[in-house]
């Protein structure tokens, strides 16, 4: 009689070897990005340095002017409670600057894009307040609401003020035409296709306006603080580079590009979770 034995489980069929390799790919992709998302902007740093450590060296530039790399290192590290307290001083000032700029800004830009007519009264206005250089309306603001953040608040918000209104207004009027047309089959409300098409189309524009106008308010805060500043890094760099301490000087500019980077870093991470469906939808290098 034939003997009838049950498979072994031991030498069952082994999984395809294809789904393995494309994973350990899509593992080596990703950790691959992770490395160059850190080590390609070290990378650049370095080189700056090298450059700005060469320059110093060949005395190209008059060390009065750009001490060498290790100057201003040694000048931060002389004094890091005070260096750092400036540097939160004027972090605030720019978070604050730039939350009132985005409160107004997309308001407004609201305001442009549901009216023709509001469209056509402000918009001359707004690039006539844009085009004035800002410096230039320190001293003004000083006289007008005195020492200290008012002024550098409104510095900020002057610089911030126009692209966050005209992202907003552009991304508000130009929702795709297959969306659009879609909420008109839906005999949908205004306030429906503002809320489920419109805002949600035009919310990539806007934070193009938002990432313009970051670096903006730090320039803002700095321009503030050079006018009417009691505090923060352009204050010291008023006060340090006044009486020639460049070192000093210079390590508050460094503190002010590194809270710049870390500013627009936090707001690219920021547009990344809110709107997950822009890299879905959209080719990517």
């Amino acid at each position: 009689m034939t003997d009838v034995r049950s498979a072994d489980p031991a030498v069952a069929p082994a999984p395809s070897a294809g789904g393995g390799e494309a994973g350990r790919a899509g593992r080596g992709a990703g950790l691959r990005a992770g490395a160059g998302a850190a080590l390609l902007p070290t990378a650049g740093l370095l080189v700056a340095l090298g450059a700005w450590w060469l320059i110093a060296r060949l005395e190209l530039v008059h060390p009065a002017a750009l001490p060498p790399p290790g100057d201003v290192l040694t000048a931060f590290v002389d004094k890091p409670a005070q260096m750092l307290e400036h540097t939160w001083d004027t972090m605030l000032e720019i978070l604050y600057g730039f939350a009132l700029s985005v409160a107004a800004g997309v308001l407004l830009g609201l305001s442009l894009a549901s009216s023709r007519t509001v469209e056509r009264m402000f918009t001359p206005l707004l690039v006539a307040v844009n085009a004035v250089p800002k410096i230039t309306l320190g001293p003004l603001l000083v006289v007008a609401l005195g020492w200290g953040q008012k002024p550098i608040l409104t510095m900020v918000f002057l610089l911030c003020f126009f692209p966050i209104v005209l992202s907003t207004a552009t991304g508000l009027t130009t929702t795709p035409a297959d969306l659009a047309e879609l909420v008109r089959s839906w005999n949908a409300s205004r306030w429906q296709a503002f809320r489920k098409v419109r805002f949600p189309a035009a919310l990539p524009q806007i934070f193009v306006g938002l990432k313009v106008a970051m670096p903006l308010a730090a320039i803002g805060a700095v321009i503030g603080e050079f006018q009417a500043g009691e505090s923060g890094l352009g204050y010291v760099i008023t006060q340090y580079a006044g009486v020639g301490d460049t070192p000093t000087a210079w390590a508050a500019i460094m503190l002010v590009a590194l809270v710049s980077i870390l500013l627009y870093t936090a707001l690219l991470l920021i547009e990344r979770l809110a709107l997950p469906w822009v890299r879905e939808t959209t080719s990517s290098r």
